[in-house]
C-alpha cells in the first residue's frame, strides 16, 4: 500500500537567504508518494525514496493531507525543530463521537495516486495551527519546495511493510520507532485518546520556545490538561531524535588539500557518538551509508553568504570552477533520517594565481589610408600583474597565418605603411609571470581609400507638391569597406542663388522638402571620404507636382427653368494650383437633403444643361474641377432649383366594378402614375355611344369612382378618363368598352360547305345577332349520321377546315353560337358528300414463305436466290375500284401487276438487298407509295463436298467430308445430308446435320455400298455429289471359347475346343499355342481338327493353352481371329491323388474366367456409362444442398 502526503503549495515562495529560513524536511520513504500543489495550480508528485526540504521564514507549517487509515501529529522539540509523524490509524485513536481526518476526494488524474485531491474538489484545511509562530494567517507566500532525491535507500527498502510511513534501514532507527509507538499508546491509555493532527515538518529555529503543541486533525482543541499531558509524552518520545541531531551537529570542520587555481580537494570525518555506560557498542556509531553531506562555500567572508556546491554521501569532494587568487571559506553539514545537523566550522583557503583571462579584441581608434591606430583594454590578471601584450596580424594576407606585430606593456599601437582600402586581421594576448593567456577573437580592420570618383547624377524616385525624393548610386571604383559620404546640392530656377547643399550624409537617397509647387529644380551630387571630395555629378532637372486647384465659383442659372431641364453656368477657380484645369464635374442631388449625389456632367465646358428632371421637384447642384494636381473641393454653396409643375399624365382606363346592369354601370379608376409635380384635384369621365363617335361628359369630381345610368341593354359603350391639377387637365386615357344587359345569341344560318379535296372540306358560317353580348365562341358538330354527330370545333372563328376525311363518304354538320348570356340554338343540318379519290397507301408488305411459294406456282419458277415472293393487303379504293399495282425496286424498272395481292419477283441477284415499295392505281390515278420495305435474296446453295472413308471394318464405315472439325456446333449455317443406296436402288438419308463425319454401322462383310452427299444452308439445298462406292472387308472368325484340358497320364494330355462353322464357304482352321512355365507361347498345333493330344510333357511344370480360329479365304490372305482365354494345367506332384487330373479342370475353368480379356466397350455403352456417372453426382450434390444448406 502506498502512503501519500499532500501539501498545498499555493502560498509557497522561493528565498535565496537559506540561512534565515526555517527548514521543514519531509522524508519520503519507498512505496510512498509526496504531492505538492505549486503556485500555478499544477501538481508535482514525488515518489520515494526522496528528501524534500521545505523552507519558511515565519515558522508556519503548510496544510498537510494524509490518506485514509493514517494520522498526523506535530511535535515541537526543545531545540525548536518541528517534526510531523504520520502513523497508521489505531481503533482507540477515535472514540465515539469523534471522526478521523476529513480526507479530500480522490483526483481524476490517471498519472497521480488515488489520494491526491483535484483542485476543483479541494476542501479547506481541516485543522488550524494556533500554537505556532505566526499562525495560519502568516502562511501567504512563505514556503519553498526544494526536491533532492534521497540516496540512503537500497532496493530492499523500496517495499514498505504494514503500510508504515517511515521504514528505516538500520536496526537502531527501527527500535527507536517501536519504542515511540509503545510510549504513545501508554500515554493514550492514561490521558485519553490523542486525535489526529497535521503531519510533521521538522524545522530549525533558535528562537522558538521549548513547547510541545499537538493539534486535533478535525480542527477543535482539547482541554489544557490534556494538551499538557500530550506535550510531556511527546517530549519524552523525541529524546532519541534530539540525540541524533546533536550527533550530526558535532561534525568537524573540513580539511582542504591539493589547492589549485580553479579547484580544490575537500574532505571531512563522519560524526561519531562518544562511548557511555548506558549505550551499547552497536549504538555508538552511525553507518556511513545513512548519512549524506552538503558542502557550501563563501567568497565574501566567513560570515558571508554560502552557496551549496556538493551533496552526497562520500566524505570527500572535489570543488571546481573556482576563481584564481580568491579567498574562500568552506563548511560541511550532515543529514540523516530526515534530520539535519548544524553546519561545521568554516575552513578558509586561497586559490593559486594563473595566467590572465582571454582579452577582448583590439579596436580601431583612428586611421588613414596608410595607417591604423589600435587600442585595447587590460583583461583580468588572475593574481599576477600583466607585464606585456602580444599583438599579431596577418599582414593583409589570406593564408590564415599570423605574425607578431607588437610586444610591450602599452595598450595601443600605431601600424604604418599600409595599403589603402585593404583589410587586415589582428588578435591580442596578455602575459604575466604565470604565463600567456589565450588569444582574443580575430578582428578585421580596414584602411581608408583615395578620393572617390564623381558619382552618377541623382535619379527621381518620387515627386510631390512640395517635395522630391531622389536617389543615387555609390561610385563604382570605391570599395565597400570605404566610408563614403554624399553632398546633394540644389538650385531653384530663377532664384539666382546658385547650388545650395540640401543633404550631407552616407545614405543613397534623400527627400528634399519645403519646395514650391510646379517648379523646376536643378540637382547634383558629390561624394567624399576622409581623403577628400569628388567632383560633382552632372546636373539634372526635376519639377515638383502641381497642387490641386481651389473650388470653382458658385454656379448660376442661365435662362428659364423648364419642367424637365434647366441650364447652369459657373466661373473657373481663382487658384488653379499651377496647372491648367482639365475638366469640370457637375453633381446633382434630388431634394434639399443632399444625401446622395449623381454625376451629370464631366468635361472642359463651364456650362451645362441638366435634363431628365421631374416636374415640380427641388434639386441642388455643385461643381468641382480636376487638373494634374488633383481634384479641387466642391463649390462652397450649392445651386437650388425648383422645376415648375405640368398637367398630370394619362390615367389607366376606368374599370367596371361588379356585373354590368341593364341600364347602369359602376366604374372605378386609380390615380395617374405621374402627377406632374402637383396633386390631382379633379377627374373627368366621358362616354360615347355604340353607333356615334360623339362623346359627352358623364362625371367630373375628385372621387375615384362613379355610377353611369340611362344606358340601353345589350349595347356597348366606351368610357375615357382624364385627371387635372393646378396646371390643367392631362391627356385622355385609353377607351374602356362596357356592354350592358347581354342576351343569348340567335340561331345561326346553315353553314356553307366547300370541298377542297377528297379528304378536306372547308365549312364557313355567319355570326348571328348577339343580343347585347358578343359571341365568344362557335360550336361545330360533325358526323356520318344526324344522330351521331360530335363537336369537332370550338372557337371564335367563322370557318373551319375538316381534314382527314374519307373520299366518297356522306357527312352531316351544324353550328351554334355562344356568348356570356348563354348558348344559341343549332342551325339546320347540312349534308356533305366527299368526292372519289386515288387509292390509299398500302399498309404492310410481307415476304412469302417457301411453302407458300411452292403452292403459288411450279417449282422450277422459284429459286430463293434469284426470286422474292411478296404479298400485301389491298388498300382502300376511295370510291373507285383498283385496277393495278406498281412495284418499285429502286434502280430496276418498276413492275406493273394486275389487281392481285401476291407476286413473285424473278431474275434477281443472289444475296442482294432490295428496297421495295408498292402503289395502287385506279381510274383517278396512282395512289401514294407505301413505306419502303427491305428484303434480301438468299445466297446460292452450297456445292457438295468430297466424301472420303477414313476408317472401316467388316461391319462399319467411318465417312468424312469437308475441311471442318468432326463435331460442329448447331449454330453453323452450313449443314449436310448423307444418303446411302438401299437394295431397291433408292437413296435413303443416313445423317443430316452440321458435322463433317459419320459412322455407318450394321453393314455386311465384303459388301459394296453407294453413298452421296448434299450441302444446304439458308439459301436452300445444293446439288447432290457423285455416287461414292465403299466396300467392307471380310470379317475374322469369332473368338473361340477356352479349351478343355484333360490329363491322360503323367506325360500327356488332351486339349479340345469347340468347332466353328464355315464363314460364307470359307473353311476354318485352328492354331493351338502352349506355354511351359514362364516361357513364351509356342505353336504346337495348326489344322482343322478341334482336339490335340500333347505328349512328352515335363514333370512338375505348369502348362498354359490357348487357341484361335483362322479363316481360309479363297481370294485373299487368311484371317486370324482373337485367341481364346488361357487355360492352366498343373502337373501332378508326387503326392497327387488319382483324382488330381479331375480336380485340375475346375481350376482351369476358374483361371480361364480370371484371365479372360476385357472386351472394349462400344461408343453407345461409353456414352451411357458417362451419363449414369453424371446423374449419380448430380443426385449427391442435390442431397447435400438440401440437407446442409436449406435445412
Amino acid at each position: 500500500k502506498h502512503l501519500q502526503l499532500f501539501i498545498d503549495m499555493n502560498t509557497f515562495l522561493v528565498y535565496s537567504e537559506v540561512s534565515r529560513l526555517t527548514v521543514i524536511l519531509v522524508q519520503v520513504n519507498p512505496g510512498e508518494a509526496f504531492t505538492i500543489r505549486r503556485e500555478d495550480g499544477q501538481y508535482q508528485c514525488i515518489t520515494g525514496p526522496a528528501q524534500v526540504p521545505m523552507m519558511s521564514p515565519n515558522g508556519s507549517v503548510p496544510p498537510i493531507y494524509v490518506p485514509p487509515g493514517y494520522v498526523s501529529q506535530v511535535i515541537i522539540e526543545e531545540n525548536g525543530v518541528r517534526r510531523v509523524l504520520v502513523l497508521p490509524q489505531q481503533p482507540e485513536f477515535h472514540p465515539g463521537g469523534h471522526s478521523p481526518l476529513h480526507h479530500p476526494p480522490p483526483p481524476p488524474h490517471a498519472h497521480l495516486p488515488a489520494f491526491i485531491p483535484h483542485p476543483a474538489m479541494m476542501p479547506p484545511p481541516p485543522h488550524m495551527y494556533t500554537g505556532m509562530a505566526g499562525g495560519v494567517g502568516d502562511m501567504n507566500s512563505q514556503y519553498i519546495s526544494q526536491y533532492h532525491p534521497a540516496h540512503i535507500y537500497s532496493e530492499q527498502d523500496s517495499h514498505s511493510q504494514h503500510g508504515r510511513p517511515f521504514v528505516h534501514r538500520d536496526d537502531r532507527t527501527s527500535k527507536t520507532y517501536e519504542r515511540l509507538q509503545k510510549k504513545l499508546k501508554e500515554r493514550q491509555g492514561v490521558g485519553g485518546p490523542v486525535k489526529d493532527s497535521p503531519p510533521l515538518s521538522p524545522q530549525k529555529s533558535c528562537n522558538s520556545p521549548t513547547t510541545v503543541d499537538i493539534h486535533n486533525g478535525v480542527g477543535g482543541k482539547g482541554p489544557d490538561a490534556e494538551q499538557e499531558q500530550l506535550s510531556h509524552a511527546v517530549a519524552e518520545l523525541d529524546e532519541e531524535a534530539q540525540a541524533l541531531q546533536a550527533l550530526l551537529s558535532s561534525i568537524s570542520k573540513p580539511t582542504v588539500s591539493d589547492i589549485q587555481a580553479r579547484g580544490v580537494e575537500v574532505s571531512w570525518t563522519a560524526p561519531s557518538r562518544p562511548l557511555s555506560d548506558s549505550s551499547t557498542v552497536e549504538d555508538n556509531s552511525i553507518p556511513l551509508e545513512t548519512v549524506s553531506y552538503e558542502v557550501s562555500i563563501s567568497c565574501s567572508g566567513k560570515d558571508g553568504k554560502y552557496k551549496t556546491v556538493f551533496c552526497g554521501e562520500e566524505p570527500s569532494a572535489t570543488l571546481e570552477d573556482l576563481r584564481p587568487a580568491t579567498d574562500y571559506h568552506v563548511r560541511v553539514q550532515a543529514t540523516c533520517n530526515c534530520l539535519q545537523g548544524s553546519p561545521s566550522e568554516a575552513t578558509s583557503f586561497t586559490t593559486l594565481s594563473c595566467e590572465p583571462d582571454r582579452p577582448n579584441p583590439p579596436r580601431k581608434a583612428s586611421g588613414t589610408k596608410n595607417t591604423l591606430v589600435l587600442q585595447w583594454k587590460a583583461p583580468c590578471d588572475n593574481g599576477s600583474k600583466i607585464q606585456n601584450y602580444i599583438l599579431q596580424w596577418n599582414e593583409g594576407k589570406t593564408t590564415g597565418t599570423f605574425e607578431q606585430l607588437y610586444y610591450g606593456a602599452q595598450k595601443q599601437h600605431r601600424v604604418t605603411k599600409l595599403s589603402p582600402a585593404s583589410r587586415y586581421s589582428f588578435r591580442l594576448a596578455a602575459k604575466n609571470d604565470m604565463g600567456v593567456s589565450e588569444f582574443s577573437e580575430v578582428v578585421d580592420l580596414f584602411t581608408s581609400c583615395s578620393v572617390p570618383l564623381p558619382p552618377f547624377p541623382p535619379e527621381l524616385e518620387k515627386a510631390g507638391v512640395t517635395w522630391l525624393c531622389l536617389k543615387w548610386q555609390r561610385p563604382t571604383s570605391s570599395p565597400k569597406e570605404d566610408d563614403i559620404f554624399y553632398i546633394l546640392e540644389m538650385e531653384e530656377e530663377g532664384s539666382g542663388y546658385g547650388f545650395q547643399p540640401s543633404y550631407d550624409g552616407d545614405e543613397l537617397s534623400c527627400t528634399v522638402r519645403n519646395l514650391h509647387r510646379s517648379t523646376k529644380y536643378k540637382f547634383r551630387v558629390a561624394a567624399y571620404n576622409s581623403e577628400g571630395k569628388s567632383n560633382p555629378s552632372q546636373v539634372v532637372e526635376f519639377i515638383t507636382n502641381p497642387d490641386r486647384p481651389s473650388c470653382p465659383c458658385r454656379p448660376v442659372i442661365r435662362g428659364k427653368v423648364l419642367p424637365n431641364s434647366f441650364k447652369m453656368a459657373w466661373e473657373p477657380p481663382k487658384e488653379k494650383g499651377g496647372a491648367e484645369i482639365t475638366k469640370y464635374v457637375v453633381e446633382l442631388s434630388e431634394g434639399l437633403t443632399g444625401l446622395s449625389w449623381d454625376l451629370v456632367y464631366s468635361g472642359p465646358s463651364m456650362e451645362h444643361i441638366c435634363e431628365g428632371l421631374k416636374p415640380g421637384c427641388s434639386y441642388q447642384t455643385r461643381v468641382y474641377c480636376l487638373s494634374e494636381g488633383g481634384q479641387s473641393p466642391v463649390s462652397h454653396s450649392t445651386l437650388q432649383v425648383q422645376t415648375p409643375a405640368v398637367p398630370p399624365g394619362p390615367c389607366q382606363p376606368p374599370r367596371l366594378v361588379g356585373k354590368a346592369k341593364a341600364r347602369e354601370v359602376l366604374l372605378r379608376w386609380g390615380s395617374p402614375q405621374v402627377d406632374g409635380g402637383s396633386p390631382v384635384s379633379c377627374y373627368s369621365v366621358e362616354m360615347s355611344g355604340p353607333q356615334s363617335e360623339e362623346s359627352r361628359e358623364v362625371y367630373q369630381g375628385p372621387e375615384l369612382d362613379c355610377s353611369v345610368g340611362g344606358l340601353l341593354p345589350g349595347r356597348t359603350y366606351s368610357f375615357r378618363l382624364r385627371a387635372a391639377n393646378k396646371a390643367g387637365f392631362g391627356p385622355q386615357s385609353e377607351r374602356c368598352e362596357v356592354t350592358t344587359g347581354p342576351g343569348a345569341p340567335e340561331q345561326c344560318r346553315a353553314p356553307s360547305v366547300t370541298c377542297k379535296s377528297p379528304s378536306c372540306v372547308v365549312l364557313s358560317w355567319e355570326a348571328p345577332p348577339c343580343n347585347g353580348a358578343a359571341v365568344t365562341e362557335f360550336r361545330l358538330e360533325w358526323g356520318a349520321a344526324e344522330g351521331t354527330m360530335h363537336v369537332c370545333y370550338t372557337g371564335p372563328g367563322l370557318s373551319h377546315e375538316m381534314k382527314g376525311l374519307l373520299p366518297a363518304t356522306n357527312y352531316f354538320c351544324r353550328v351554334q353560337a355562344v356568348n356570356v348570356a348563354g348558348v344559341g340554338p343549332f342551325s339546320e343540318a347540312v349534308l356533305c358528300q366527299t368526292p372519289c379519290s386515288v387509292p390509299a397507301a398500302i399498309g404492310d408488305i410481307y415476304a412469302l414463305k417457301e411453302s407458300e411459294m411452292l403452292r403459288y406456282g411450279p417449282t422450277p419458277l422459284y429459286s430463293p436466290s434469284t426470286c422474292l415472293g411478296i404479298c400485301w393487303d389491298p388498300p382502300c379504293d376511295h370510291g373507285s375500284e383498283i385496277t393495278s399495282y406498281l412495284i418499285d425496286l429502286g434502280e430496276r424498272q418498276p413492275i406493273a401487276v394486275g389487281p392481285v395481292t401476291k407476286h413473285i419477283i424473278q431474275h434477281l441477284q443472289p444475296d442482294t438487298s432490295y428496297r421495295i415499295r408498292i402503289q395502287a392505281l385506279n381510274s383517278l390515278g396512282p395512289g401514294p407509295f407505301s413505306h419502303t420495305f427491305k428484303l434480301k435474296t438468299k445466297p446460292l446453295p452450297p456445292q457438295p463436298p468430297r466424301l472420303e472413308c477414313t476408317a472401316f471394318s467388316h461391319q462399319t464405315l467411318r465417312l468424312k467430308w469437308g475441311d471442318g472439325p468432326n463435331k460442329a456446333v448447331t449454330s453453323d449455317a452450313l449443314q449436310y445430308q448423307l444418303q446411302m443406296e438401299d437394295k431397291s436402288g433408292r437413296f435413303i438419308s443416313l445423317y443430316k446435320g452440321p458435322c463433317h463425319t459419320h459412322k455407318v454401322q450394321r453393314l455386311n462383310e465384303s459388301t459394296s455400298y453407294m453413298f452421296r452427299i448434299q450441302a444446304f444452308n439458308e439459301a436452300g439445298e445444293g446439288p447432290f455429289s457423285n455416287v461414292y462406292t465403299f466396300t467392307t472387308p471380310r470379317s475374322p472368325p469369332a473368338p473361340v471359347r477356352a479349351p478343355k484340358v484333360e490329363r491322360l497320364d503323367d506325360n500327356s494330355c488332351e486339349v479340345t475346343w469347340e468347332a466353328l462353322s464355315p464363314m460364307k464357304g470359307d473353311p476354318i482352321t485352328y492354331t493351338l499355342q502352349c506355354m511351359v512355365g514362364n516361357s513364351e507361347f509356342k505353336q504346337v498345333y495348326k489344322g482343322s481338327a478341334n482336339s490335340f493330344h500333347l505328349q512328352n510333357m515335363q514333370p512338375n511344370s505348369d502348362y498354359r493353352f490357348r487357341v484361335c480360329a483362322i479363316r481360309q479365304c479363297q481370294d485373299a490372305p487368311e484371317l486370324s481371329g482373337p485367341y481364346s482365354p488361357t487355360v492352366i494345367l498343373t502337373s501332378q506332384r508326387s503326392d497327387t491323388t488319382a483324382g488330381g487330373s479331375n480336380a485340375s479342370v475346375p481350376g482351369s475353368r476358374s483361371s480361364t474366367e480370371s484371365n479372360r480379356a476385357r472386351r472394349s466397350l462400344t461408343d453407345e455403352q461409353c456414352a451411357f456409362l458417362i451419363l449414369m456417372v453424371f446423374a449419380i453426382i448430380a443426385i449427391l450434390i442435390a442431397f447435400v444442398i438440401q440437407y446442409f444448406v436449406i435445412k
